[in-house]
């Protein structure tokens, strides 16, 4: 959502943006995955050049899942199907694709 609010649709625009405000240089592979997929795990180097080169804070970015039971990992009530899938490593449907970045 971050990346839409600042007009960044493709993964080429976020790619010029992470490489020209952060330093950053991302493989397409990677850009595509971040703009596609919820990921599992993300090294803090790349979440502070986004936020460096979305001019946002960490808390835009993220969303705490507080639905997982601390016990024994698992969901107790997922709130919706969406975050299940890309934890899975499912890619999101067409139609989701054609929505706003997760971030």
């Amino acid at each position: 959502m971050a990346a839409a609010q600042r007009e960044v649709w493709t993964g080429a625009q976020l790619r010029r943006l992470l490489a020209d405000k952060a330093g950053l240089e991302l493989s397409s592979a990677s850009i595509s995955a971040l703009m596609t997929q919820q990921p599992s795990q993300i090294k803090l180097a790349t979440l502070a050049a986004l936020c460096q080169a979305l001019d946002c804070t960490a808390n835009d970015l993220l969303e705490l899942d507080t639905t997982t039971d601390i016990g024994n990992g698992t969901p107790s009530t997922p709130v919706t199907q969406e975050p299940l899938r890309a934890a899975a490593g499912q890619e999101r449907s067409r139609a989701a694709r054609n929505t706003p970045p997760p971030f």
